[in-house]
Protein backbone atom coordinates (compact mmCIF):
# COMPACT_ATOMS: atom_id res chain seq x y z
CA UNK A 1 0.00 0.00 0.00
CA UNK A 2 1.30 3.42 -0.86
CA UNK A 3 1.74 5.56 2.24
CA UNK A 4 3.04 8.89 3.32
CA UNK A 5 4.95 9.93 6.40
CA UNK A 6 2.40 10.14 9.17
CA UNK A 7 2.53 11.54 12.68
CA UNK A 8 -0.46 10.80 14.85
CA UNK A 9 -0.24 14.32 16.20
CA UNK A 10 -1.37 15.50 12.76
CA UNK A 11 -4.53 13.41 12.75
CA UNK A 12 -7.86 14.74 14.11
CA UNK A 13 -8.55 12.57 17.15
CA UNK A 14 -11.87 12.47 18.94
CA UNK A 15 -11.87 14.00 22.41
CA UNK A 16 -13.23 10.77 23.88
CA UNK A 17 -11.46 7.43 23.85
CA UNK A 18 -12.26 5.10 20.99
CA UNK A 19 -14.90 2.77 22.42
CA UNK A 20 -13.07 2.72 25.72
CA UNK A 21 -9.73 1.98 24.09
CA UNK A 22 -6.68 4.28 24.28
CA UNK A 23 -6.84 7.37 22.07
CA UNK A 24 -5.34 6.58 18.71
CA UNK A 25 -6.85 3.08 18.64
CA UNK A 26 -9.21 4.28 15.94
CA UNK A 27 -7.53 4.94 12.58
CA UNK A 28 -8.64 8.53 11.87
CA UNK A 29 -6.99 9.75 8.67
CA UNK A 30 -6.65 13.43 7.85
CA UNK A 31 -8.78 12.96 4.71
CA UNK A 32 -11.74 11.52 6.65
CA UNK A 33 -14.79 13.80 6.84
CA UNK A 34 -15.66 14.77 10.44
CA UNK A 35 -19.35 14.37 9.59
CA UNK A 36 -18.69 10.63 9.24
CA UNK A 37 -15.84 10.07 11.62
CA UNK A 38 -14.76 9.78 15.21
CA UNK A 39 -12.38 7.32 16.84
CA UNK A 40 -15.25 5.05 17.80
CA UNK A 41 -16.30 4.50 14.19
CA UNK A 42 -12.91 4.62 12.46
CA UNK A 43 -11.09 1.38 11.56
CA UNK A 44 -9.19 -0.13 14.47
CA UNK A 45 -5.40 -0.08 14.37
CA UNK A 46 -5.18 -3.30 16.37
CA UNK A 47 -7.63 -6.22 16.47
CA UNK A 48 -6.93 -8.24 19.60
CA UNK A 49 -9.94 -10.39 20.50
CA UNK A 50 -9.22 -14.11 20.59
CA UNK A 51 -11.44 -17.12 19.94
CA UNK A 52 -12.22 -17.28 23.65
CA UNK A 53 -13.33 -13.65 23.75
CA UNK A 54 -15.88 -14.34 21.00
CA UNK A 55 -16.90 -17.58 22.73
CA UNK A 56 -17.39 -15.65 26.00
CA UNK A 57 -19.46 -13.05 24.14
CA UNK A 58 -21.94 -15.74 23.10
CA UNK A 59 -21.95 -17.25 26.58
CA UNK A 60 -23.05 -13.87 27.93
CA UNK A 61 -25.69 -13.68 25.21
CA UNK A 62 -27.05 -17.19 25.77
CA UNK A 63 -26.73 -17.47 29.55
CA UNK A 64 -29.64 -15.31 30.62
CA UNK A 65 -33.08 -15.80 32.09
CA UNK A 66 -34.53 -15.30 28.61
CA UNK A 67 -32.14 -17.88 27.15
CA UNK A 68 -33.03 -20.33 29.91
CA UNK A 69 -36.78 -19.97 29.34
CA UNK A 70 -36.42 -20.09 25.55
CA UNK A 71 -34.38 -23.29 25.63
CA UNK A 72 -36.69 -24.92 28.17
CA UNK A 73 -39.82 -23.92 26.25
CA UNK A 74 -38.64 -25.88 23.20
CA UNK A 75 -38.89 -29.09 25.19
CA UNK A 76 -42.53 -28.37 26.10
CA UNK A 77 -43.91 -28.12 22.57
CA UNK A 78 -45.38 -31.63 22.43
CA UNK A 79 -42.68 -33.12 20.21
CA UNK A 80 -40.15 -35.84 21.00
CA UNK A 81 -36.93 -34.80 22.72
CA UNK A 82 -34.82 -35.85 19.71
CA UNK A 83 -36.97 -33.61 17.53
CA UNK A 84 -36.42 -30.72 19.92
CA UNK A 85 -32.67 -31.27 19.85
CA UNK A 86 -32.77 -31.48 16.05
CA UNK A 87 -34.77 -28.24 15.80
CA UNK A 88 -32.46 -26.56 18.28
CA UNK A 89 -29.33 -27.61 16.42
CA UNK A 90 -30.77 -26.57 13.04
CA UNK A 91 -31.88 -23.20 14.43
CA UNK A 92 -28.58 -22.42 16.15
CA UNK A 93 -26.65 -23.59 13.07
CA UNK A 94 -28.60 -21.06 11.00
CA UNK A 95 -27.64 -18.41 13.57
CA UNK A 96 -24.02 -19.57 13.37
CA UNK A 97 -24.08 -19.34 9.57
CA UNK A 98 -25.56 -15.83 9.50
CA UNK A 99 -23.25 -14.57 12.25
CA UNK A 100 -20.25 -15.61 10.18
CA UNK A 101 -21.70 -13.79 7.17
CA UNK A 102 -22.27 -10.59 9.15
CA UNK A 103 -18.91 -10.87 10.93
CA UNK A 104 -16.66 -11.05 7.89
CA UNK A 105 -17.07 -7.54 6.43
CA UNK A 106 -16.60 -5.88 9.83
CA UNK A 107 -13.65 -8.07 10.81
CA UNK A 108 -11.92 -7.50 7.49
CA UNK A 109 -12.39 -3.72 7.57
CA UNK A 110 -12.24 -3.31 11.39
CA UNK A 111 -15.33 -1.08 11.43
CA UNK A 112 -18.62 -1.52 13.34
CA UNK A 113 -21.99 -2.54 11.89
CA UNK A 114 -23.35 0.94 11.01
CA UNK A 115 -20.14 1.88 9.18
CA UNK A 116 -19.93 -1.24 7.00
CA UNK A 117 -23.49 -0.49 5.93
CA UNK A 118 -22.18 2.68 4.28
CA UNK A 119 -20.68 0.43 1.59
CA UNK A 120 -24.19 -0.82 0.77
CA UNK A 121 -26.66 1.93 1.78
CA UNK A 122 -24.41 4.92 1.17
CA UNK A 123 -22.58 7.15 3.63
CA UNK A 124 -25.86 8.80 4.66
CA UNK A 125 -28.20 5.92 3.95
CA UNK A 126 -26.38 3.76 6.52
CA UNK A 127 -28.28 5.68 9.19
CA UNK A 128 -31.44 3.82 8.12
CA UNK A 129 -30.33 0.38 9.41
CA UNK A 130 -28.44 2.02 12.28
CA UNK A 131 -31.51 3.84 13.63
CA UNK A 132 -33.78 0.80 13.19
CA UNK A 133 -31.36 -1.47 15.07
CA UNK A 134 -30.75 1.25 17.67
CA UNK A 135 -34.44 1.62 18.52
CA UNK A 136 -34.89 -2.15 18.81
CA UNK A 137 -31.95 -2.28 21.21
CA UNK A 138 -33.34 0.58 23.32
CA UNK A 139 -36.65 -1.23 23.73
CA UNK A 140 -35.01 -4.50 24.70
CA UNK A 141 -32.50 -2.77 26.95
CA UNK A 142 -35.37 -1.53 29.07
CA UNK A 143 -37.06 -4.94 29.10
CA UNK A 144 -33.90 -6.80 30.13
CA UNK A 145 -33.13 -4.26 32.86
CA UNK A 146 -36.68 -4.62 34.13
CA UNK A 147 -36.37 -8.44 34.21
CA UNK A 148 -33.07 -8.21 36.08
CA UNK A 149 -34.70 -5.76 38.52
CA UNK A 150 -37.43 -8.32 39.19
CA UNK A 151 -34.68 -10.78 40.17
CA UNK A 152 -33.07 -8.21 42.43
CA UNK A 153 -36.44 -7.62 44.09
CA UNK A 154 -36.43 -11.24 45.25
CA UNK A 155 -33.08 -10.76 46.96
CA UNK A 156 -34.34 -7.61 48.70
CA UNK A 157 -37.50 -9.35 49.90
CA UNK A 158 -35.54 -12.34 51.19
CA UNK A 159 -32.84 -10.45 53.08
CA UNK A 160 -34.71 -7.24 53.94
CA UNK A 161 -38.29 -8.34 54.72
CA UNK A 162 -39.29 -4.78 55.61
CA UNK A 163 -38.77 -3.82 51.97
CA UNK A 164 -42.09 -5.53 51.22
CA UNK A 165 -43.96 -2.35 52.17
CA UNK A 166 -42.29 -0.63 49.21
CA UNK A 167 -44.44 -2.78 46.94
CA UNK A 168 -47.49 -0.84 48.13
CA UNK A 169 -46.25 2.42 46.63
CA UNK A 170 -45.87 2.93 42.89
CA UNK A 171 -44.98 5.61 40.38
CA UNK A 172 -45.67 5.42 36.63
CA UNK A 173 -46.79 1.84 37.05
CA UNK A 174 -43.70 0.55 38.90
CA UNK A 175 -43.48 -0.09 42.64
CA UNK A 176 -41.04 1.83 44.80
CA UNK A 177 -39.00 -1.36 45.31
CA UNK A 178 -39.04 -1.91 41.55
CA UNK A 179 -37.71 1.61 40.99
CA UNK A 180 -34.90 1.02 43.50
CA UNK A 181 -33.87 -2.26 41.86
CA UNK A 182 -34.18 -0.78 38.37
CA UNK A 183 -32.10 2.25 39.36
CA UNK A 184 -29.38 0.09 40.91
CA UNK A 185 -29.06 -2.01 37.78
CA UNK A 186 -29.36 1.00 35.47
CA UNK A 187 -26.44 2.72 37.22
CA UNK A 188 -24.39 -0.50 37.42
CA UNK A 189 -24.79 -1.18 33.69
CA UNK A 190 -24.02 2.42 32.77
CA UNK A 191 -20.91 2.39 34.95
CA UNK A 192 -19.70 -0.83 33.35
CA UNK A 193 -20.37 0.51 29.88
CA UNK A 194 -18.57 3.80 30.57
CA UNK A 195 -15.37 1.96 31.49
CA UNK A 196 -15.01 0.94 27.85
CA UNK A 197 -14.64 -2.15 25.69
CA UNK A 198 -11.60 -3.57 27.47
CA UNK A 199 -13.47 -3.79 30.77
CA UNK A 200 -16.61 -5.06 29.04
CA UNK A 201 -14.54 -7.76 27.37
CA UNK A 202 -13.14 -8.82 30.73
CA UNK A 203 -16.64 -8.79 32.25
CA UNK A 204 -18.14 -11.05 29.58
CA UNK A 205 -15.08 -13.31 29.79
CA UNK A 206 -16.18 -14.20 33.32
CA UNK A 207 -19.96 -13.65 33.31
CA UNK A 208 -20.80 -16.59 31.02
CA UNK A 209 -18.63 -19.15 32.83
CA UNK A 210 -20.00 -17.93 36.17
CA UNK A 211 -23.52 -18.83 35.06
CA UNK A 212 -22.30 -22.28 34.01
CA UNK A 213 -20.85 -22.87 37.46
CA UNK A 214 -24.14 -21.95 39.13
CA UNK A 215 -26.23 -23.90 36.59
CA UNK A 216 -24.12 -27.03 37.03
CA UNK A 217 -24.31 -26.68 40.81
CA UNK A 218 -28.08 -26.19 40.56
CA UNK A 219 -28.42 -29.24 38.30
CA UNK A 220 -26.38 -31.41 40.67
CA UNK A 221 -28.47 -30.27 43.64
CA UNK A 222 -31.82 -30.83 41.91
CA UNK A 223 -30.86 -34.19 40.39
CA UNK A 224 -29.59 -35.42 43.76
CA UNK A 225 -32.93 -34.45 45.28
CA UNK A 226 -35.08 -35.86 42.47
CA UNK A 227 -33.08 -38.93 41.53
CA UNK A 228 -31.74 -39.48 38.01
CA UNK A 229 -34.60 -41.84 37.13
CA UNK A 230 -37.05 -38.93 37.40
CA UNK A 231 -35.18 -36.75 34.89
CA UNK A 232 -36.59 -36.51 31.37
CA UNK A 233 -35.64 -34.45 28.35
CA UNK A 234 -39.30 -34.18 27.41
CA UNK A 235 -41.07 -31.49 29.44
CA UNK A 236 -44.33 -31.69 27.51
CA UNK A 237 -47.31 -32.39 29.76
CA UNK A 238 -49.86 -33.07 27.01
CA UNK A 239 -50.16 -35.90 24.46
CA UNK A 240 -47.20 -36.21 22.13
CA UNK A 241 -47.84 -35.13 18.56
CA UNK A 242 -47.64 -37.51 15.62
CA UNK A 243 -44.61 -37.20 13.35
CA UNK A 244 -46.62 -35.42 10.63
CA UNK A 245 -48.14 -32.98 13.11
CA UNK A 246 -44.74 -32.38 14.71
CA UNK A 247 -43.08 -31.05 11.54
CA UNK A 248 -44.75 -27.59 11.66
CA UNK A 249 -43.93 -27.41 15.37
CA UNK A 250 -40.28 -28.21 14.68
CA UNK A 251 -40.18 -25.51 12.03
CA UNK A 252 -41.68 -23.04 14.50
CA UNK A 253 -39.06 -24.04 17.07
CA UNK A 254 -36.29 -23.41 14.53
CA UNK A 255 -37.77 -20.01 13.72
CA UNK A 256 -38.01 -19.21 17.45
CA UNK A 257 -34.30 -19.85 17.97
CA UNK A 258 -33.33 -17.70 14.98
CA UNK A 259 -35.70 -14.90 15.99
CA UNK A 260 -34.39 -14.90 19.56
CA UNK A 261 -30.84 -14.24 18.32
CA UNK A 262 -31.78 -11.98 15.39
CA UNK A 263 -30.83 -8.75 17.18
CA UNK A 264 -27.31 -9.75 18.29
CA UNK A 265 -26.80 -11.42 14.91
CA UNK A 266 -27.52 -8.24 13.01
CA UNK A 267 -24.95 -6.08 14.80
CA UNK A 268 -22.44 -8.84 15.50
CA UNK A 269 -20.00 -6.86 13.38
CA UNK A 270 -19.70 -4.46 16.32
CA UNK A 271 -17.78 -7.25 18.09
CA UNK A 272 -16.31 -9.15 15.15
CA UNK A 273 -14.32 -6.02 14.26
CA UNK A 274 -12.16 -6.68 17.34
CA UNK A 275 -11.30 -10.24 16.24
CA UNK A 276 -7.65 -11.00 15.51
CA UNK A 277 -8.68 -12.86 12.38
CA UNK A 278 -11.84 -14.05 10.71
CA UNK A 279 -10.77 -17.62 11.47
CA UNK A 280 -10.66 -16.88 15.22
CA UNK A 281 -14.10 -15.25 15.02
CA UNK A 282 -15.54 -18.32 13.26
CA UNK A 283 -14.03 -20.62 15.88
CA UNK A 284 -15.46 -18.48 18.65
CA UNK A 285 -18.86 -18.57 16.97
CA UNK A 286 -18.70 -22.36 16.67
CA UNK A 287 -17.93 -22.92 20.34
CA UNK A 288 -20.24 -20.15 21.49
CA UNK A 289 -23.26 -21.08 19.38
CA UNK A 290 -23.83 -24.75 18.39
CA UNK A 291 -21.69 -26.28 21.14
CA UNK A 292 -22.49 -23.84 23.95
CA UNK A 293 -26.20 -23.50 23.20
CA UNK A 294 -26.73 -27.26 22.96
CA UNK A 295 -24.98 -27.92 26.27
CA UNK A 296 -26.74 -25.01 27.98
CA UNK A 297 -30.13 -26.18 26.67
CA UNK A 298 -29.63 -29.72 27.95
CA UNK A 299 -28.49 -28.34 31.30
CA UNK A 300 -31.56 -26.09 31.57
CA UNK A 301 -34.00 -28.85 30.70
CA UNK A 302 -32.40 -31.14 33.28
CA UNK A 303 -32.91 -28.44 35.92
CA UNK A 304 -36.47 -27.77 34.76
CA UNK A 305 -37.31 -31.48 34.65
CA UNK A 306 -36.04 -31.98 38.19
CA UNK A 307 -38.34 -29.25 39.52
CA UNK A 308 -41.37 -31.51 38.98
CA UNK A 309 -40.39 -34.25 41.50
CA UNK A 310 -38.60 -31.80 43.83
CA UNK A 311 -41.19 -29.00 44.01
CA UNK A 312 -44.28 -30.71 42.63
CA UNK A 313 -44.60 -28.43 39.61
CA UNK A 314 -42.72 -27.51 36.45
CA UNK A 315 -40.64 -24.32 36.86
CA UNK A 316 -38.93 -22.92 33.78
CA UNK A 317 -37.73 -19.64 35.28
CA UNK A 318 -34.33 -20.11 36.98
CA UNK A 319 -34.98 -17.27 39.43
CA UNK A 320 -38.19 -18.96 40.60
CA UNK A 321 -36.31 -22.25 40.85
CA UNK A 322 -33.66 -20.71 43.09
CA UNK A 323 -36.37 -18.98 45.13
CA UNK A 324 -38.20 -22.29 45.61
CA UNK A 325 -35.11 -23.83 47.21
CA UNK A 326 -35.71 -21.37 50.05
CA UNK A 327 -32.08 -21.16 51.09
CA UNK A 328 -30.57 -17.76 51.74
CA UNK A 329 -27.28 -18.88 50.17
CA UNK A 330 -28.99 -20.29 47.05
CA UNK A 331 -31.13 -17.17 46.60
CA UNK A 332 -28.15 -14.84 47.05
CA UNK A 333 -25.80 -16.79 44.80
CA UNK A 334 -28.39 -17.67 42.18
CA UNK A 335 -30.05 -14.27 42.19
CA UNK A 336 -26.82 -12.33 41.82
CA UNK A 337 -25.53 -14.75 39.18
CA UNK A 338 -28.60 -14.44 36.99
CA UNK A 339 -28.65 -10.70 37.49
CA UNK A 340 -25.04 -10.67 36.30
CA UNK A 341 -25.99 -12.83 33.31
CA UNK A 342 -28.81 -10.48 32.36
CA UNK A 343 -26.49 -7.50 32.67
CA UNK A 344 -24.08 -9.34 30.40
CA UNK A 345 -26.60 -9.90 27.62
CA UNK A 346 -27.90 -6.36 28.03
CA UNK A 347 -24.44 -4.88 27.58
CA UNK A 348 -23.50 -6.95 24.56
CA UNK A 349 -26.87 -7.01 22.81
CA UNK A 350 -28.62 -3.79 23.77
CA UNK A 351 -26.06 -1.23 24.94
CA UNK A 352 -23.10 -1.44 22.58
CA UNK A 353 -25.28 -1.67 19.47
CA UNK A 354 -27.12 1.66 19.91
CA UNK A 355 -23.85 3.21 21.11
CA UNK A 356 -22.35 2.71 17.66
CA UNK A 357 -25.66 3.21 15.84
CA UNK A 358 -26.47 6.59 17.37
CA UNK A 359 -22.85 7.74 17.16
CA UNK A 360 -23.00 7.01 13.43
CA UNK A 361 -25.82 9.57 13.03
CA UNK A 362 -23.68 12.47 14.22
CA UNK A 363 -20.10 11.34 14.97
CA UNK A 364 -18.80 14.72 16.16
CA UNK A 365 -21.70 15.35 18.53
CA UNK A 366 -22.49 11.80 19.66
CA UNK A 367 -19.58 9.72 20.93
CA UNK A 368 -19.80 6.00 21.56
CA UNK A 369 -20.43 6.64 25.24
CA UNK A 370 -23.05 9.30 24.59
CA UNK A 371 -24.81 6.98 22.13
CA UNK A 372 -25.00 4.32 24.81
CA UNK A 373 -26.35 6.75 27.38
CA UNK A 374 -29.02 7.94 24.93
CA UNK A 375 -30.15 4.32 24.76
CA UNK A 376 -30.08 3.97 28.54
CA UNK A 377 -32.15 7.11 29.13
CA UNK A 378 -34.54 6.19 26.31
CA UNK A 379 -35.12 2.79 27.86
CA UNK A 380 -36.46 4.44 31.03
CA UNK A 381 -38.71 6.83 29.11
CA UNK A 382 -40.31 3.81 27.39
CA UNK A 383 -41.37 2.49 30.85
CA UNK A 384 -41.00 -1.15 29.71
CA UNK A 385 -42.76 -2.50 32.81
CA UNK A 386 -46.03 -1.02 31.54
CA UNK A 387 -46.08 -2.48 28.05
CA UNK A 388 -43.98 -5.64 28.48
CA UNK A 389 -46.87 -7.26 30.33
CA UNK A 390 -49.23 -6.33 27.47
CA UNK A 391 -49.09 -8.96 24.73
CA UNK A 392 -50.68 -6.65 22.16
CA UNK A 393 -48.20 -3.84 22.86
CA UNK A 394 -45.26 -6.23 22.62
CA UNK A 395 -46.57 -7.67 19.38
CA UNK A 396 -47.13 -4.37 17.63
CA UNK A 397 -44.14 -2.48 19.01
CA UNK A 398 -41.34 -5.04 18.78
CA UNK A 399 -43.07 -6.93 15.98
CA UNK A 400 -42.85 -3.93 13.68
CA UNK A 401 -39.23 -3.16 14.55
CA UNK A 402 -38.13 -6.78 14.67
CA UNK A 403 -39.68 -7.56 11.29
CA UNK A 404 -37.23 -5.09 9.75
CA UNK A 405 -34.20 -6.99 11.03
CA UNK A 406 -34.64 -9.65 8.34
CA UNK A 407 -34.53 -7.24 5.38
CA UNK A 408 -31.47 -5.49 6.83
CA UNK A 409 -29.72 -8.85 6.96
CA UNK A 410 -30.65 -9.69 3.41
CA UNK A 411 -29.55 -6.34 2.01
CA UNK A 412 -26.15 -6.33 3.76
CA UNK A 413 -25.38 -9.91 2.71
CA UNK A 414 -26.51 -9.35 -0.89
CA UNK A 415 -24.64 -6.06 -1.14
CA UNK A 416 -21.35 -7.28 0.33
CA UNK A 417 -21.11 -10.85 -0.93
CA UNK A 418 -23.01 -10.86 -4.23
CA UNK A 419 -22.99 -7.33 -5.63
CA UNK A 420 -19.65 -6.05 -4.27
CA UNK A 421 -17.97 -9.49 -4.26
CA UNK A 422 -16.53 -8.83 -0.77
CA UNK A 423 -14.57 -5.79 -1.91
CA UNK A 424 -14.77 -2.55 0.07
CA UNK A 425 -12.88 0.71 -0.33
CA UNK A 426 -12.56 1.51 3.36
CA UNK A 427 -11.43 5.12 3.01
CA UNK A 428 -14.46 6.00 0.88
CA UNK A 429 -16.79 5.03 3.72
CA UNK A 430 -15.48 8.14 5.48
CA UNK A 431 -15.84 10.79 2.77
CA UNK A 432 -18.77 12.99 1.81
CA UNK A 433 -17.24 13.77 -1.55
CA UNK A 434 -19.63 13.17 -4.48
CA UNK A 435 -16.66 11.42 -6.12
CA UNK A 436 -16.59 8.86 -3.30
CA UNK A 437 -17.58 5.32 -4.22
CA UNK A 438 -20.35 5.27 -1.60
CA UNK A 439 -21.91 8.66 -2.22
CA UNK A 440 -24.29 7.10 -4.76
CA UNK A 441 -27.22 9.56 -5.04
CA UNK A 442 -26.98 12.27 -2.40
CA UNK A 443 -25.36 9.83 0.01
CA UNK A 444 -28.02 7.15 -0.44
CA UNK A 445 -28.08 3.97 -2.51
CA UNK A 446 -31.57 4.07 -4.08
CA UNK A 447 -31.63 0.29 -4.51
CA UNK A 448 -31.00 -0.35 -0.82
CA UNK A 449 -33.60 2.21 0.27
CA UNK A 450 -36.24 0.80 -2.11
CA UNK A 451 -35.47 -2.72 -0.89
CA UNK A 452 -35.91 -1.72 2.75
CA UNK A 453 -39.30 -0.19 1.97
CA UNK A 454 -40.65 -3.11 -0.08
CA UNK A 455 -39.24 -5.97 2.01
CA UNK A 456 -39.96 -4.07 5.23
CA UNK A 457 -43.63 -3.50 4.44
CA UNK A 458 -44.14 -7.16 3.55
CA UNK A 459 -42.27 -8.51 6.58
CA UNK A 460 -44.09 -6.12 8.93
CA UNK A 461 -47.39 -7.21 7.40
CA UNK A 462 -46.43 -10.84 7.98
CA UNK A 463 -45.56 -10.08 11.60
CA UNK A 464 -48.59 -7.95 12.51
CA UNK A 465 -51.58 -8.61 10.26
CA UNK A 466 -52.09 -12.35 10.97
CA UNK A 467 -52.73 -11.63 14.66
CA UNK A 468 -55.04 -8.77 13.70
CA UNK A 469 -57.03 -11.06 11.39
CA UNK A 470 -57.25 -13.72 14.12
CA UNK A 471 -58.39 -11.19 16.74
CA UNK A 472 -61.12 -10.02 14.37
CA UNK A 473 -62.25 -13.60 13.92
CA UNK A 474 -61.62 -13.63 10.16
CA UNK A 475 -59.07 -16.42 9.72
CA UNK A 476 -56.05 -17.74 11.57
CA UNK A 477 -52.73 -17.62 9.75
CA UNK A 478 -50.72 -16.51 12.77
CA UNK A 479 -48.06 -19.13 12.06
CA UNK A 480 -46.81 -16.87 9.28
CA UNK A 481 -45.66 -14.41 11.95
CA UNK A 482 -43.10 -16.95 13.16
CA UNK A 483 -41.32 -16.66 9.83
CA UNK A 484 -41.36 -12.89 9.31
CA UNK A 485 -37.58 -12.75 9.81
CA UNK A 486 -36.97 -15.36 7.12
CA UNK A 487 -39.47 -13.70 4.77
CA UNK A 488 -37.86 -10.29 5.26
CA UNK A 489 -34.33 -11.64 4.91
CA UNK A 490 -35.15 -13.56 1.73
CA UNK A 491 -36.96 -10.61 0.16
CA UNK A 492 -34.21 -8.18 1.11
CA UNK A 493 -31.59 -10.47 -0.40
CA UNK A 494 -33.44 -11.14 -3.66
CA UNK A 495 -34.82 -7.63 -4.27
CA UNK A 496 -31.43 -6.03 -3.63
CA UNK A 497 -29.72 -8.31 -6.16
CA UNK A 498 -32.44 -7.81 -8.76
CA UNK A 499 -32.35 -4.01 -8.45
CA UNK A 500 -28.54 -3.97 -8.64
CA UNK A 501 -28.73 -6.08 -11.80
CA UNK A 502 -31.26 -3.72 -13.41
CA UNK A 503 -29.57 -0.46 -12.38
CA UNK A 504 -26.31 -1.05 -10.49
CA UNK A 505 -25.15 1.54 -7.98
CA UNK A 506 -22.56 -0.48 -6.06
CA UNK A 507 -19.07 0.01 -7.49
CA UNK A 508 -16.98 -2.66 -9.18
CA UNK A 509 -13.64 -2.72 -7.38
CA UNK A 510 -10.40 -4.49 -8.15
CA UNK A 511 -8.92 -6.88 -5.63
CA UNK A 512 -5.48 -5.83 -6.89
CA UNK A 513 -6.00 -2.29 -5.57
CA UNK A 514 -4.02 -2.13 -2.28
CA UNK A 515 -6.58 0.32 -0.88
CA UNK A 516 -9.40 -2.19 -1.31
CA UNK A 517 -10.35 -4.62 1.43
CA UNK A 518 -10.77 -7.90 -0.46
CA UNK A 519 -12.42 -10.42 1.83
CA UNK A 520 -12.45 -13.06 -0.87
CA UNK A 521 -8.95 -12.86 -2.26
CA UNK A 522 -6.68 -11.61 0.53
CA UNK A 523 -7.92 -12.91 3.91
CA UNK A 524 -4.94 -11.75 5.91
CA UNK A 525 -4.18 -8.47 4.16
CA UNK A 526 -3.69 -5.45 6.43
CA UNK A 527 -5.45 -2.33 5.21
CA UNK A 528 -4.75 0.29 7.82
CA UNK A 529 -2.29 3.07 7.19
CA UNK A 530 -0.87 2.81 10.72
CA UNK A 531 0.24 -0.80 10.30
CA UNK A 532 1.74 -0.11 6.87
CA UNK A 533 3.47 3.02 8.13
CA UNK A 534 4.85 1.12 11.11
CA UNK A 535 6.20 -1.60 8.81
CA UNK A 536 7.91 0.98 6.62
CA UNK A 537 9.28 2.81 9.65
CA UNK A 538 10.64 -0.43 11.10
CA UNK A 539 12.48 -1.22 7.88
CA UNK A 540 14.01 2.25 7.85
CA UNK A 541 14.93 2.02 11.51
CA UNK A 542 12.79 4.97 12.59
CA UNK A 543 9.77 5.32 14.85
CA UNK A 544 6.36 6.91 14.55
CA UNK A 545 5.11 9.57 16.89
CA UNK A 546 2.25 8.08 18.92
CA UNK A 547 0.77 11.45 19.77
CA UNK A 548 -0.81 10.27 23.03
Amino acid sequence: MATEAVSWDDLPHDVVEAAGLPPGAGEVKSAYDPALTNEDLAPLRKQTWSTYNIFAFWMSDVHSVGGYVTAGSLFALGIASWQVLAALLIGITIVFFFCNLVAKPSQRTAVPYPVINRAVFGVKGANIPAIIRGFIAVAWYGVQTFLAAESLNIIFLKFIPSSAHLLDHSFLGLSALGWISYAILWVAQAALFMTGMNTIRKFIDYAGPAVYVVMIALAIYLVSKAGWSHISLNLSTGPQLSFAASIPVMLSAIALVVSYFSGPMLNFGDFARYGRSFASVKKGNFWGLPVNFLFFSILTVICASATVPVFGKLITDPIQTVQAIDSWFAILLGGLTFVTATVGINIVANFISPAFDFSNVSPQKISWRMGGMIAAVGSVLLTPWNWYNNDTAIHYTLGVLGALIGPLFGILIAGYYICSKQKVLVDDMFTMSPQGKYWFKGGYNPNAVITVVIAGIISIACAVLPKTFADLGWFDVTKISDYSWFIGCGLGFVIMIVLERIHPWLPTLSGDDPKVSDGAGHPDRVHHISDCAEDIAAKKGVGLSAGH
